[in-house]
């Protein structure tokens, strides 16, 4: 029985994995352009050529490059990405980057309101540092924030399991016992929350809710991992007198390890996070409905 959950597991992962290869890339292809003025791209960058004028410009995983000349009359939001303002770039509206940087070069200008959210706390921890060519420094830099993380989740773990030791464990057992429902769960969160940020970034009311949703993604998904970094510690350890403390420490250094390996590590992370936040999408409601 332990085999087959094993084996149900690993398939459900490969699955899960081909189908993140496939939905990026697909994605990536993917590129919404209103009336020539309003341009929304999903997986890829946005870029507003010299002198052109639009009106909003918004990237989902890419960076919305603004070039010389070039004006946005209302909003240029980057999420999972850089916005960047050439030389003489404007923007007469509001300029927001979700896990980015707001970057402006001399004599570019922003009417209204900047501001970066989780800047850097991208999904994958091998994102692009723009100005950097050499590999190792880029590496070492992404490797030291990739342990700040780890090190950060390590702590709130611990803080959780003294405080509710019930919650980790019973996203464990989520995982455990609904492996393929999870990777689901967090597949469909991840289009959800994308259809969601198109809806509030193409309106002016919901611009401001943008930083909430992130905040609450961000949250949602962290939580799920440390669930899933315990139940990694599960299969590991699994004589019973290790305490739920222990296996989620050895969860954590294991993903902590994986991180670490250039490319692919981001890659299976990002995997690690969207399953977290299917786990505990799963778990919500399960809860719910037994409630």
């Amino acid at each position: 029985m332990e085999s087959i959950k094993k084996n149900s597991f690993f398939l459900a992962f490969v699955a899960f994995l081909s189908a993140i290869v496939i939905s990026t890339t697909a994605l990536a292809q993917t590129n919404i352009n209103i009336n020539n003025t309003n341009i929304i791209r999903v997986g890829g960058d946005v870029t507003i050529a010299p002198n052109q004028v639009v009106e909003n410009a918004h990237a989902i995983g890419g960076d919305v490059t603004i070039e010389q000349g070039a004006r946005v009359t209302e909003t240029a939001i980057a999420i999972d990405g850089d916005v960047i303002l050439e030389k003489n770039a404007r923007v007469d509206g509001d300029v927001y980057a979700v896990g980015g940087e707001i970057i402006t070069e001399p004599g570019a200008t922003i009417g209204g309101a900047s501001s970066t959210i989780l800047e850097n706390g991208r999904w994958g921890m091998y994102g692009r540092k723009r100005g950097i060519s050499s590999f190792l420094v880029r590496y070492l830099l992404n490797s030291a924030f990739h342990l700040l993380n780890v090190l950060i989740g390590t702590i709130i773990g611990i803080l959780i399991l003294l405080w509710r030791p019930n919650f980790l464990l019973n996203l464990a057992a989520t995982v455990n016992q609904y492996p393929l429902q999870s990777g689901l769960w967090g597949l469909g969160g991840l289009f959800a929350v994308i259809v969601l940020i198109i809806l509030l970034a193409v309106s002016l009311i919901g611009i401001p809710l943008l930083p909430l949703v992130g905040l609450v993604v961000a949250v949602t998904v962290i939580l799920g991992t440390l669930g899933v970094a315990l139940w990694v510690g599960q299969r590991i350890l699994t004589r019973t007198e290790r305490s739920p403390t222990q296996q989620f420490l050895i969860g954590v250094l294991i993903l902590a390890l994986i991180g670490l390996v250039p490319v692919l590590g981001g890659l299976v992370l990002s995997v690690v996070n969207i399953f977290g936040f299917g786990t505990l999408l799963l778990w919500l409601f399960k809860k719910r409905r037994y409630a």
